[in-house]
Protein backbone atom coordinates (compact mmCIF):
# COMPACT_ATOMS: atom_id res chain seq x y z
CA UNK A 1 0.00 0.00 0.00
CA UNK A 2 1.34 3.45 -0.90
CA UNK A 3 2.04 6.12 1.66
CA UNK A 4 -0.95 8.11 0.38
CA UNK A 5 -3.22 5.15 0.92
CA UNK A 6 -2.29 4.62 4.55
CA UNK A 7 -4.40 6.05 7.32
CA UNK A 8 -2.46 8.71 9.17
CA UNK A 9 -1.33 7.40 12.54
CA UNK A 10 -2.53 9.18 15.67
CA UNK A 11 0.20 11.21 17.40
CA UNK A 12 0.55 12.01 21.08
CA UNK A 13 1.21 15.45 22.55
CA UNK A 14 4.95 15.05 21.95
CA UNK A 15 4.36 14.33 18.27
CA UNK A 16 5.20 10.65 18.59
CA UNK A 17 3.01 7.82 17.25
CA UNK A 18 0.57 6.41 19.80
CA UNK A 19 1.20 2.69 20.40
CA UNK A 20 -2.17 1.23 21.39
CA UNK A 21 -0.59 -2.19 21.88
CA UNK A 22 1.55 -0.77 24.68
CA UNK A 23 -1.23 1.28 26.31
CA UNK A 24 -2.48 0.41 29.78
CA UNK A 25 -6.02 0.88 28.44
CA UNK A 26 -5.84 -1.72 25.68
CA UNK A 27 -8.88 -3.49 27.15
CA UNK A 28 -10.87 -0.27 26.89
CA UNK A 29 -10.26 -0.30 23.15
CA UNK A 30 -11.81 -3.77 22.96
CA UNK A 31 -14.87 -2.41 24.82
CA UNK A 32 -15.07 0.57 22.43
CA UNK A 33 -14.20 2.88 25.33
CA UNK A 34 -10.98 3.86 23.59
CA UNK A 35 -10.50 4.45 19.90
CA UNK A 36 -7.53 6.02 18.08
CA UNK A 37 -8.51 9.31 16.50
CA UNK A 38 -11.65 9.67 18.64
CA UNK A 39 -11.23 8.60 22.26
CA UNK A 40 -7.68 8.64 23.63
CA UNK A 41 -6.06 9.92 26.81
CA UNK A 42 -2.71 10.18 25.06
CA UNK A 43 -3.99 12.31 22.19
CA UNK A 44 -2.66 15.78 21.52
CA UNK A 45 -6.24 17.03 21.21
CA UNK A 46 -8.08 18.01 24.44
CA UNK A 47 -11.47 16.96 23.03
CA UNK A 48 -10.30 13.37 22.60
CA UNK A 49 -8.93 13.33 26.12
CA UNK A 50 -12.29 14.55 27.44
CA UNK A 51 -14.09 11.83 25.50
CA UNK A 52 -11.80 9.26 27.10
CA UNK A 53 -12.69 10.28 30.67
CA UNK A 54 -16.37 10.48 29.77
CA UNK A 55 -16.17 6.89 28.57
CA UNK A 56 -13.86 5.78 31.40
CA UNK A 57 -14.69 7.94 34.45
CA UNK A 58 -13.18 5.41 36.84
CA UNK A 59 -9.70 6.19 35.52
CA UNK A 60 -9.90 9.98 36.05
CA UNK A 61 -8.60 10.13 39.62
CA UNK A 62 -5.43 8.37 38.55
CA UNK A 63 -4.61 11.15 36.11
CA UNK A 64 -4.86 14.11 38.52
CA UNK A 65 -1.07 14.14 38.78
CA UNK A 66 -0.45 13.96 35.03
CA UNK A 67 2.29 16.24 33.77
CA UNK A 68 -0.11 17.59 31.13
CA UNK A 69 -2.49 20.37 32.14
CA UNK A 70 -4.99 19.32 29.45
CA UNK A 71 -5.21 15.86 30.96
CA UNK A 72 -5.62 17.15 34.53
CA UNK A 73 -8.25 19.66 33.38
CA UNK A 74 -10.29 16.87 31.79
CA UNK A 75 -9.68 14.45 34.65
CA UNK A 76 -11.06 16.74 37.37
CA UNK A 77 -14.42 16.76 35.60
CA UNK A 78 -14.83 13.05 36.28
CA UNK A 79 -12.56 12.32 39.25
CA UNK A 80 -13.89 11.43 42.69
CA UNK A 81 -14.82 14.60 44.58
CA UNK A 82 -12.75 13.63 47.60
CA UNK A 83 -9.58 14.27 45.58
CA UNK A 84 -10.62 17.65 44.18
CA UNK A 85 -9.96 20.28 46.92
CA UNK A 86 -6.21 19.83 46.46
CA UNK A 87 -6.59 20.68 42.77
CA UNK A 88 -7.66 24.25 43.56
CA UNK A 89 -3.96 25.10 43.85
CA UNK A 90 -2.99 23.42 40.59
CA UNK A 91 -0.56 25.37 38.40
CA UNK A 92 -3.00 25.27 35.45
CA UNK A 93 -5.83 27.83 35.47
CA UNK A 94 -8.24 25.56 33.57
CA UNK A 95 -7.71 22.83 36.14
CA UNK A 96 -8.52 25.21 38.99
CA UNK A 97 -11.67 26.45 37.27
CA UNK A 98 -12.96 22.99 36.36
CA UNK A 99 -12.31 21.89 39.93
CA UNK A 100 -14.26 24.78 41.45
CA UNK A 101 -17.28 23.98 39.27
CA UNK A 102 -17.59 20.57 40.87
CA UNK A 103 -17.14 21.64 44.46
CA UNK A 104 -19.54 23.44 46.86
CA UNK A 105 -19.88 27.20 46.31
CA UNK A 106 -17.54 28.12 49.14
CA UNK A 107 -14.67 26.65 47.13
CA UNK A 108 -15.55 28.78 44.12
CA UNK A 109 -15.25 31.88 46.31
CA UNK A 110 -11.60 31.00 46.96
CA UNK A 111 -10.87 31.80 43.34
CA UNK A 112 -11.89 35.46 43.64
CA UNK A 113 -8.20 36.21 44.15
CA UNK A 114 -6.91 33.70 41.60
CA UNK A 115 -3.67 34.68 39.88
CA UNK A 116 -5.20 34.21 36.42
CA UNK A 117 -7.50 37.00 35.18
CA UNK A 118 -9.52 34.56 33.04
CA UNK A 119 -10.41 32.58 36.12
CA UNK A 120 -11.44 35.73 38.00
CA UNK A 121 -13.53 36.85 35.00
CA UNK A 122 -15.39 33.53 35.12
CA UNK A 123 -15.83 33.77 38.87
CA UNK A 124 -17.23 37.31 38.60
CA UNK A 125 -19.79 36.02 36.12
CA UNK A 126 -20.75 33.07 38.31
CA UNK A 127 -21.18 34.53 41.79
CA UNK A 128 -23.63 37.24 42.82
CA UNK A 129 -24.82 39.61 45.52
CA UNK A 130 -22.49 40.43 48.38
CA UNK A 131 -20.13 37.70 47.17
CA UNK A 132 -18.99 40.15 44.48
CA UNK A 133 -18.02 42.93 46.90
CA UNK A 134 -14.37 41.84 47.36
CA UNK A 135 -13.91 41.93 43.58
CA UNK A 136 -14.81 45.63 43.26
CA UNK A 137 -11.11 46.39 43.74
CA UNK A 138 -9.79 43.66 41.44
CA UNK A 139 -6.57 44.73 39.65
CA UNK A 140 -8.07 43.93 36.23
CA UNK A 141 -10.47 46.49 34.75
CA UNK A 142 -12.55 43.88 32.90
CA UNK A 143 -13.21 41.96 36.10
CA UNK A 144 -14.38 45.18 37.76
CA UNK A 145 -16.54 45.96 34.74
CA UNK A 146 -18.34 42.63 35.12
CA UNK A 147 -18.75 43.32 38.83
CA UNK A 148 -20.24 46.76 38.10
CA UNK A 149 -22.81 45.14 35.83
CA UNK A 150 -23.85 42.49 38.33
CA UNK A 151 -23.37 43.76 41.87
CA UNK A 152 -26.27 45.15 43.90
CA UNK A 153 -27.04 48.76 42.89
CA UNK A 154 -26.50 50.27 46.38
CA UNK A 155 -22.91 48.99 46.36
CA UNK A 156 -22.11 50.81 43.10
CA UNK A 157 -21.42 54.03 45.00
CA UNK A 158 -18.06 52.55 45.97
CA UNK A 159 -17.14 52.29 42.28
CA UNK A 160 -17.94 55.87 41.22
CA UNK A 161 -14.25 56.79 41.32
CA UNK A 162 -12.95 53.69 39.56
CA UNK A 163 -9.77 54.56 37.61
CA UNK A 164 -11.00 52.98 34.37
CA UNK A 165 -13.65 54.78 32.25
CA UNK A 166 -15.09 51.48 31.00
CA UNK A 167 -15.93 50.56 34.57
CA UNK A 168 -17.39 54.00 35.33
CA UNK A 169 -19.62 53.71 32.26
CA UNK A 170 -20.94 50.41 33.57
CA UNK A 171 -21.58 52.10 36.91
CA UNK A 172 -23.47 55.00 35.31
CA UNK A 173 -25.70 52.57 33.38
CA UNK A 174 -27.09 51.15 36.63
CA UNK A 175 -26.56 53.51 39.53
CA UNK A 176 -29.47 55.42 41.04
CA UNK A 177 -30.28 58.81 39.39
CA UNK A 178 -29.41 60.68 42.58
CA UNK A 179 -25.73 59.82 41.99
CA UNK A 180 -25.49 60.66 38.29
CA UNK A 181 -24.69 64.33 38.76
CA UNK A 182 -21.53 63.21 40.55
CA UNK A 183 -20.15 62.02 37.19
CA UNK A 184 -21.52 64.83 35.03
CA UNK A 185 -18.01 66.35 34.89
CA UNK A 186 -16.18 63.05 34.36
CA UNK A 187 -13.06 63.30 32.19
CA UNK A 188 -14.35 60.58 29.84
CA UNK A 189 -16.84 61.56 27.10
CA UNK A 190 -18.44 58.12 27.17
CA UNK A 191 -19.19 58.42 30.86
CA UNK A 192 -20.69 61.90 30.45
CA UNK A 193 -22.76 60.73 27.46
CA UNK A 194 -24.24 57.96 29.55
CA UNK A 195 -24.94 60.47 32.31
CA UNK A 196 -26.77 62.64 29.75
CA UNK A 197 -28.94 59.68 28.75
CA UNK A 198 -30.01 58.90 32.32
CA UNK A 199 -29.81 62.08 34.36
CA UNK A 200 -33.20 63.55 35.43
CA UNK A 201 -34.51 66.15 32.95
CA UNK A 202 -34.34 68.99 35.46
CA UNK A 203 -30.57 68.45 35.74
CA UNK A 204 -29.79 68.32 32.01
CA UNK A 205 -28.87 72.00 31.93
CA UNK A 206 -25.59 71.15 33.67
CA UNK A 207 -24.43 69.47 30.43
CA UNK A 208 -25.45 72.09 27.84
CA UNK A 209 -21.93 73.51 27.79
CA UNK A 210 -20.10 70.19 27.77
CA UNK A 211 -16.84 70.28 25.82
CA UNK A 212 -17.81 67.29 23.68
CA UNK A 213 -20.48 67.73 21.00
CA UNK A 214 -21.59 64.11 21.40
CA UNK A 215 -22.63 64.80 24.96
CA UNK A 216 -24.48 67.97 23.97
CA UNK A 217 -26.24 66.07 21.18
CA UNK A 218 -27.66 63.60 23.72
CA UNK A 219 -28.81 66.60 25.77
CA UNK A 220 -30.51 68.07 22.69
CA UNK A 221 -32.33 64.77 22.14
CA UNK A 222 -33.81 64.72 25.63
CA UNK A 223 -34.03 68.29 26.87
CA UNK A 224 -37.28 70.09 27.52
CA UNK A 225 -38.07 73.45 25.91
CA UNK A 226 -36.30 75.74 28.39
CA UNK A 227 -33.04 73.77 28.23
CA UNK A 228 -33.38 73.11 24.52
CA UNK A 229 -33.30 76.83 23.78
CA UNK A 230 -29.87 77.04 25.46
CA UNK A 231 -28.50 74.93 22.60
CA UNK A 232 -30.12 76.90 19.78
CA UNK A 233 -26.84 78.69 19.01
CA UNK A 234 -24.56 75.72 19.62
CA UNK A 235 -21.30 75.72 17.67
CA UNK A 236 -22.07 72.29 16.21
CA UNK A 237 -24.35 72.41 13.14
CA UNK A 238 -25.92 69.00 13.80
CA UNK A 239 -26.94 70.08 17.28
CA UNK A 240 -28.42 73.35 15.95
CA UNK A 241 -30.38 71.40 13.32
CA UNK A 242 -31.72 68.99 15.91
CA UNK A 243 -32.72 71.83 18.23
CA UNK A 244 -34.43 73.70 15.38
CA UNK A 245 -36.27 70.56 14.33
CA UNK A 246 -37.53 69.89 17.84
CA UNK A 247 -38.55 73.51 18.44
CA UNK A 248 -40.39 73.58 15.12
CA UNK A 249 -42.20 70.35 15.99
CA UNK A 250 -43.21 71.82 19.34
CA UNK A 251 -44.60 74.95 17.63
CA UNK A 252 -46.51 72.87 15.08
CA UNK A 253 -48.07 70.74 17.80
CA UNK A 254 -48.95 73.83 19.81
CA UNK A 255 -50.43 75.59 16.76
CA UNK A 256 -52.44 72.54 15.79
CA UNK A 257 -53.93 72.35 19.23
CA UNK A 258 -54.78 76.06 19.18
CA UNK A 259 -56.55 75.73 15.81
CA UNK A 260 -58.61 72.83 17.06
CA UNK A 261 -59.75 74.87 20.01
CA UNK A 262 -60.90 77.73 17.71
CA UNK A 263 -62.65 75.72 15.01
CA UNK A 264 -65.81 77.54 13.81
CA UNK A 265 -69.20 76.21 14.79
CA UNK A 266 -70.86 74.34 11.90
CA UNK A 267 -74.37 75.13 10.57
CA UNK A 268 -75.61 71.87 11.94
CA UNK A 269 -74.31 72.77 15.38
CA UNK A 270 -75.99 76.21 15.16
CA UNK A 271 -79.36 74.63 14.48
CA UNK A 272 -79.04 72.12 17.23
Amino acid sequence: MSMLGRKQQELDWRGKPIRCDRCAHAQAQTLKQCEPGKICVHSARPSRIEHFFEANPGTASGYLTSERGEVRAAAVRNAEVIHLPAMLTDTDAEVRWNTALRLPRRFLLRLRDDADREVRIRVAGAIEGDELAPMMSDPDYFVRQIVARRIAVPLLRSMLDDPDPQVRRAVVERIGPEWLNRLAQDEDEGVRSEVARRIPLHQLHTLTKDADCRVRYVVAQRAQHSVLKLLAADEDSMIRELVQERLTTERDVSTAGHVLLRMPVTDREKGA
